[in-house]
């Protein structure tokens, strides 16, 4: 451990900045306001020079480049100086002590400090000032001797993997103004010696989850110059002390991500910015009346508050961004709640706010900048305010689960900034708006589970940017419209349980980017396109409970699917099996400004094809086991006939098969076993035959062959017995025939055993698989 500093060594360090311009040319240079960037620490500004009147018009100023050489050689001799070799040794330690795997430090050998990366000395002294080793992917532990670098103000060694506690010896070095350690991995508590810091005016420790401990006692006693407190993203404990609710001098507080509990605390200083979100903060509301004036940035979000939103918010008239989602919020939102025309950033999700919808959100609506506005997840009811169209500059608008009914705004087309439009799971009716079309940068589009009905509009072409297109669970009838061609950035289609009809038409091939298609229960109907497999990206395609007839395409099925195995094998093979139905999607938008939002979703949802509950036939396409990657395939309920080609063991990530209630005849697979993910498998009810030995596996999934009459499974102890079927009882080598009621339950059992063979063998039959062919209901509903 690092011994404090000396009284000597303190007064050299200030002796050695406290060194004067001592010569003409040095004035001369402090009057032009002249400095150069060779340590990075004074930047060079030679504005004043060449604004000068003396020089700015006439012969003089061809004499610029020349007078320009002089300068330039004479801020080099002073700025320029050597690295004082104390502090140099200290940089040497520190430096063998990390692991630089990107030789990041490898310009640590020069004498002049202006060769050192990420060092910057001061002018005279070469004492070092600044060390900025953010972003250089070092690693290992903090030398001590570090802290032997008294002269330094600015330490940053953010966005690397340090590890170890944070070295108490910082506490020494009381000339320091920025401490940046954030985004490493650093543990324990914070030092107690950081109440020597009085200098401090930036504090920023996040995302270093090891860092734990109750919350410093001491923090808001330290520094009376602390402007930013910055401990998000760690595992700090307890209650936020009084002495930091009345730091008159902080500006910015994140404490986001913790483990803060107590009542939410009002703050009695003037904040800019303040985030306590995702903690267990309790209790009601603040209205923050110190920060009237001041407070842009308000985060409040995942806590535990309760209580409505008290009016006195809108008394922020700064105020940009205000998150209070994921909390316990209640009651209907006051009118005369009305916010500035400044805000851009309205998140009021996950509540149980309830009531009609804010009628007007900003004092002068048409003024109000709001980009983002997200009130999903509540219990709001009634209808979508015509103020909502009014938002010109809004882009992202989530309504999706609440109460509300009626039709959508028809002129939500004037909103032609917006990227994402999610009013799903409400009880919304009508069709979908004609003008629609209008808002042209529509990157998402998500209406599922409503009571819309009518068809699907053509004028949707107009939306060429548009990559999520999700109308699922609605009324929506008709075919799909050949100008859907248009929209050839779409990557998500869910068209699913709706009452869509017709054939899939040519206009689909355009949608080059598509990931996830779902056309499942519809009326769909015709022969499946040659292009179906077509597309490079796909990664699920549901086309189940329809009337879809012919064969399966095969053709270039193994190399024209992107099932990429690598992106989909790193998933753990115990997860259960999700239904190719279940698909969630979750869209991310970051609001930096009025002009600057930012776009990206997460689609979970199994990797794989259902073309179940359909009218299909002929021979199980060869090339399915081509695809690699795929977890998930579903061929039930068809009238695929003929045996199961060879490969089944390439698709080793297959989680889930199943190829029941079909025609498929001959052997079943004997490889099984080596599907080390597979969690669900169904041949049931086929025409499978042979003797299926024990050892091949099948005996882990109870019920996968029933219904397959010839077929044979070896039973431990019992030899062979029919699949699906009970081992009938009988009379035993040695034993006497039962007589009386149990005889006749064995033959009763033995008629049923007869009867069910038979009808198996006659499904089997070709005549009779036609005839049901052609009279096959599905059972989807």
């Amino acid at each position: 451990m690092i011994s404090p500093p000396t009284e000597a060594e303190r007064h050299q360090s200030k002796r050695r900045r406290s060194v004067p311009f001592k010569t003409t040319k040095g004035k001369f240079l402090e009057k032009v306001g002249l400095s150069f960037t060779c340590n990075l620490a004074y930047p060079l500004s030679l504005n004043p020079f060449f604004n000068s009147p003396s020089l700015s018009t006439g012969t003089d100023t061809l004499l610029k480049p020349t007078i320009l050489s002089s300068l330039l050689v004479l801020a080099i001799h002073l700025a320029c100086v050597d690295i004082d070799p104390e502090d140099k040794g200290s940089l040497f330690l520190f430096s063998s002590w990390v692991q630089n795997r990107n030789h990041s430090l490898s310009t640590w050998v020069a004498s002049n400090c202006t060769n050192w990366t990420g060092i910057a000395c001061e002018n005279q002294t070469g004492r070092v000032v600044s060390i900025n080793l953010s972003y250089m992917n070092l690693s290992g532990r903090i030398h001590p001797n570090l802290c032997k670098i008294f002269s330094i103000k600015i330490l940053i060694l953010s966005h690397n993997n340090f590890t170890g506690q944070i070295p108490s010896c910082f506490g020494w070095l009381q000339n320091l103004n920025t401490l940046d350690l954030s985004h490493n991995r650093f543990g324990g508590a914070l030092p107690v010696t950081f109440m020597r810091l009085g200098q401090l005016r930036e504090l920023v420790l996040n995302s270093n989850q090891d860092l734990r401990g109750l919350f410093p006692w001491w923090i808001g006693n330290f520094s009376t110059n602390l402007e930013k407190l910055d401990l998000g993203f760690n595992s700090f404990s307890g209650e936020v002390p009084e002495s930091l609710l009345h730091l008159n001098s902080l500006k910015y507080l994140d404490l986001e991500k913790n483990y803060l509990s107590g009542d939410l605390p009002d703050f009695y200083q003037p904040l800019v910015y303040l985030n306590l979100g995702s903690n267990s903060f309790s209790g009601t509301l603040p209205c923050f009346f110190a920060s009237i004036h001041s407070l842009n940035v308000l985060n409040l979000a995942n806590n535990s508050i309760v209580g409505g939103i008290p009016t006195c918010i809108d008394s922020l008239q700064e105020l940009t961004h205000l998150n209070l989602s994921l909390n316990h919020l209640n009651y209907g939102i006051s009118p005369r709640l009305v916010f500035s025309e400044k805000l851009l950033v309205l998140d009021l999700s996950s509540n149980d706010l309830s009531g009609p919808l804010l009628s007007k959100i900003a004092k002068i609506t048409e003024k109000s900048g709001l980009v983002f506005l997200d009130l999903s997840h509540n219990q709001f009811s009634g209808n979508i305010p015509l103020m909502i169209t009014d938002l010109k500059s809004l882009q992202g608008l989530f309504l999706s689960h609440n109460l509300l009914s009626g039709e959508i705004p028809a002129r939500i087309g004037n909103l032609t900034y917006l990227q994402v439009i999610d009013l799903s799971y409400n009880l919304l009716s009508g069709s979908i708006p004609l003008n629609i079309g209008g808002c042209f940068q529509l990157l998402a589009l998500i209406l599922n589970h409503n009571n819309l009905s009518g068809e699907i509009k053509p004028e949707l072409d107009a939306l060429d940017s548009l990559r999520i297109l999700d109308i699922n669970n609605n009324g929506i009838s008709g075919e799909i419209p050949l100008t859907l061609a248009g929209c050839k950035s779409l990557e998500i289609v869910d068209f699913s349980s709706n009452n869509l009809s017709g054939s899939l038409n040519d206009a689909m091939t355009r949608w080059s980017n598509l990931r996830y298609l779902s056309l499942a229960r519809n009326k769909f109907g015709g022969n499946l396109p040659s292009w179906l497999f077509t597309f490079q990206a796909i990664k699920m395609m549901d086309l189940s409970c329809n009337r879809f007839s012919g064969f399966i395409p095969d053709g270039n099925l193994n190399v024209s699917l992107s099932f990429n195995y690598e992106e989909i094998g790193r998933r753990m093979s115990k997860e259960p099996t999700v239904a190719m139905h279940d698909m969630e999607i979750k869209i991310f938008m970051v609001v930096v400004d009025s002009n600057e939002v930012s776009f990206n979703y997460v689609v979970s949802s199994a990797v794989g094809i259902s073309l179940s509950d359909n009218l299909l036939h002929g021979q199980f396409p060869e090339s399915l086991f081509g695809l690699h990657g795929i977890e998930y395939l579903n061929l039930s309920f068809n009238f695929l006939d003929g045996k199961i080609p060879p490969g089944l063991q390439k698709m080793w990530n297959l989680r889930a098969l199943d190829l029941s209630h079909n025609s498929l005849s001959g052997q079943i697979p004997a490889n099984i076993s080596s599907l080390e993910a597979l969690m669900l498998l169904n041949l049931s009810y086929n025409c499978f035959s042979r003797f299926v030995p024990n050892k091949q596996g099948y005996g882990k999934f109870p019920g996968a062959l029933a219904g397959n009459a010839d077929l044979c499974v070896e039973s431990s102890g019992e030899g062979c017995r029919r699949s699906g079927l009970p081992p009938v009882p009988g009379k035993g080598p040695g034993e006497e025939m039962v007589e009386g009621p149990i005889s006749i339950w064995v033959f009763l059992l033995s008629a049923f055993v007869s009867f069910y063979i038979g009808v198996g063998a006659l499904f089997c039959s070709a005549p009779v698989r036609n005839y049901i062919l052609q009279t096959k209901v599905s059972g989807c509903q």
